[in-house]
């Protein structure tokens, strides 16, 4: 159990640290960008710079889609399980 605990506590680590390098990664230029890519590859050799800027417009695609869903979901006025039952 200890085994497994040692792996969670360096994933949940890992995860952090990419989050704040992605994160440093977007407002970097120059030298500094290119220190943060060396970082970000340390950490996940098949990272790719694609996946940032895809999971950015995948991002705002979901919320579009939630915003479809919740609207969606609402009820018409009138109509419900109080409406039917008479």
């Amino acid at each position: 159990m200890i085994e497994r605990q040692q792996e969670l506590r360096r994933r949940y680590h890992r995860k952090k640290k990419m989050f704040k390098l992605k994160a440093k990664l977007v407002v970097a230029t120059g030298e500094d960008r290119e220190k943060i890519l060396y970082k970000i590859k340390r950490l996940s050799p098949w990272w790719t710079e694609a996946s940032l800027t895809q999971k950015a417009t995948s991002a705002k695609s979901t919320e579009v889609k939630k915003e479809r869903v919740a609207k969606s979901n609402k009820a018409p006025a009138g109509r419900g399980p109080k409406a039917e039952k008479n």
